[in-house]
């Protein structure tokens, strides 16, 4: 969906996008084979080119960085299907006091786990985290993010999406586990209980039972974000692709 989008360029709105894209500009390719466009001046429509052209070379070098600033953060969505490959999902769980016990991060293939008193370091997040072009989350730009920077001092400047924000645009409010159910994705029994009091026995038993019941808690729901975030990615595109992109130009 990226080389299909035109947001990041400057000063281009959500309404001049959808005004390239009803008159048939469907993607940078097409934007840069016109002369003219409607709605823009020549040394604008000339400016655009060379900024596309700049993004191409940005996704050829698998630069996902390139649209950090540019890209507003609720269309960052669009980077996913691009870079799928190179993208991880982070969750994290905290005490009743709010602070970090758990934090989670995982490819499509497999998940670290970083738990306070053992390896919950910055230097050992920022090291996996360098391993990716693209973080998922959900609600991390309201929470798991700004804990981790508060509590551990990690700056996260690599493209983000929040899939929270993407799901109430999508009509699919709550918590995570609320939109698991909408979308039917399941978890086992056992894993639905209650973090803060996992930590809590835990810490106050030692008995490891209870951190590795934490530890799959926190891997189900980094796995369900996957599932989440396919199903947004999906119905993102579709909408936009149903009202403009099928469209024969006006």
């Amino acid at each position: 969906m990226i080389q299909e989008s035109f947001v990041f360029l400057e000063k281009c709105s959500i309404a001049r996008e959808n005004s390239f894209w009803k008159q048939g500009i469907k993607d940078w390719r097409e934007f840069l084979a016109r002369d003219k466009v409607t709605g823009i001046a020549a040394a604008k429509k000339e400016f655009y080119n060379r900024k596309i052209r700049e993004a191409q070379q940005a996704l050829s070098e698998e630069n996902a960085a390139y649209f950090v600033g540019k890209l507003p953060a609720k269309e960052m969505w669009r980077l996913y299907q691009y870079f799928k490959e190179d993208c991880c999902f982070l969750d994290i769980e905290t005490d009743s006091y709010g602070n970090v016990v758990v934090a989670g991060i995982s490819n499509y293939y497999n998940t670290n786990t970083f738990v306070k008193g053992f390896n919950l370091e910055r230097n050992l997040l920022e090291r996996e985290l360098r391993k990716y072009k693209l973080l998922i989350t959900f609600n991390g730009g309201a929470f798991d993010l700004p804990k981790l920077k508060k509590q551990l001092r990690l700056e996260v400047k690599m493209p983000h999406i929040d899939l929270k924000p993407l799901c109430v645009k999508l009509n699919l409010k709550g918590g995570l586990k609320e939109v698991e159910k909408m979308l039917n994705l399941k978890r086992p029994s056992h894993l639905y209980g209650n973090p803060v009091e996992l930590w809590k026995a835990f810490h106050a038993s030692g008995d490891r039972e209870y951190l590795e019941l934490l530890v799959d808690y926190n891997k189900e729901d980094i796995e369900n974000l996957k599932g989440v975030m396919d199903v947004v990615y999906r119905k993102m595109r579709d909408k936009i692709l149903e009202k403009y992109l099928y469209q024969q130009p006006s």
